[in-house]
């Protein structure tokens, strides 16, 4: 008997677990993955997600990683160029864009560290129900055996495709057509200037330095945008649409990975919660990738979530009321962000581009845009 079964053990996830670990909960977090490895991406932490890896002790251990802190901003427009320091939240003076296999295995170490049980390549088939209740899982093993588990709570961590969601008949309360395909890979050689973001009509892009001296460039096309079917001609293309500086920047660097392309990108809030259930991170809301905001706000809910789940989680009545005020309060937080997200990922910013040629000289103006980039209110 566990107290929480948490299925999916990547940002939203491990996070979920380490915290309840560390509140005395008795934690087995699942995952289909072989840890460490990489997963699809925009790397980017926002420093409200870096505040929080500072609270739980984990910042150092990031930074180890060699991921540097990115402690410079420059977002780009047609005609219109805002730089200058990232904005501080607290001791937070930037953001940092660690690769996944590094940042996901080190939250896993963290939640085993504090007591979870964890274990890698199993995969979920089933919930186990008693009364119109969830009450465990039955997964997968390498082996090809099923092992049922039993649980208290199950909380659905398993992101956008999520299973949990689908055997537990989550509803979508919300849902908004894709408006991006992205793709990405790692340079060499690109200078390290901080985030660059440019935003272009129906084509936009991202500089983001990571470890081993490698950046991630990713470029965003609007699915009204039409492309090539090859993919690797639609990057290139596509990001010197964006900025003749980039396109110059990828001239003279050198492509050091695959292309990565994804095309898959809803926009929906489901239903968190419901009888012995609960979702978390992009399994219970998803937006666009463009402003990079899936692992701060995974770890944003993590927190949220757990932090209502202080009593006996035998108590059904009290479950219910707090999964309620979860939800509630994921809707009200979320919700502004995510309606941003939707104009921001039209990729067309003809309705405020005089507005920003108008005052991208202004330091009050550049201070307030970083500090809505950066998600600091």
């Amino acid at each position: 008997m566990y107290d929480v079964i948490v299925v999916g053990a990547r940002c939203a996830g491990a996070a979920v677990a380490l915290l309840l670990a560390r509140a005395g909960r008795k934690v087995l977090l699942l995952d289909r993955a072989r840890f460490p490895s990489d997963t699809l991406s925009t790397l980017y932490i926002h420093q409200p997600g870096l505040a929080r890896l500072e609270r739980w002790g984990l910042l150092g251990e990031v930074l180890a990683t060699g991921a540097p802190l990115l402690t410079q901003l420059s977002l780009n427009f047609p005609g219109a160029r805002l730089t200058g320091p990232a904005p501080a939240l607290g001791a937070i003076t930037g953001g940092c864009a660690p690769r996944r296999y590094a940042l996901d295995h080190l939250l896993v170490r963290a939640a085993v560290r504090a007591g979870a049980e964890f274990r890698p390549r199993t995969t979920v088939v089933d919930l186990r129900w008693e009364d119109g209740k969830v009450t465990g899982v039955r997964h997968g093993t390498p082996r090809g055996a099923t092992t049922p588990e039993h649980a208290h709570l199950v909380i659905g961590a398993d992101g956008r495709n999520s299973t949990v969601a689908r055997l537990a008949h989550a509803p979508v309360v919300r849902q908004d057509p894709r408006s991006t395909r992205v793709y990405y890979s790692y340079w060499s050689g690109i200078p390290d200037r901080g985030v660059q973001i440019y935003t272009g009509h129906g084509v936009g892009a991202g500089c983001l330095p990571t470890q081993d001296g490698l950046t991630l460039v990713s470029v965003q096309v609007s699915r009204t945008t039409p492309v090539h079917d090859d993919r690797q001609r639609t990057y290139r293309e596509m990001a010197r649409r964006s900025s003749t500086e980039l396109d110059r920047q990828l001239t003279e660097g050198k492509q050091e990975d695959r292309l990565y392309c994804c095309s898959d990108l809803p926009n929906f809030f489901r239903r968190p919660y419901g009888p012995g259930w609960a979702l978390v991170g992009d399994a219970a809301h998803n937006k666009d990738p463009t402003p990079g905001r899936g692992i701060t706000d995974a770890f944003i809910q993590a927190e949220m979530l757990t932090e209502r789940l202080d009593f006996p989680l035998d108590d059904t009545q009290q479950a219910d009321a707090a999964l309620a005020k979860y939800a509630q309060q994921l809707s009200e937080e979320f919700t502004p962000a995510y309606e941003s997200t939707l104009i921001t990922a039209r990729l067309d910013p003809s309705g405020y581009i005089h507005h920003l040629i108008d005052n991208q000289h202004d330091p009050v103006f550049a201070e307030h845009f970083f500090r809505s980039f950066s998600g600091i209110n």
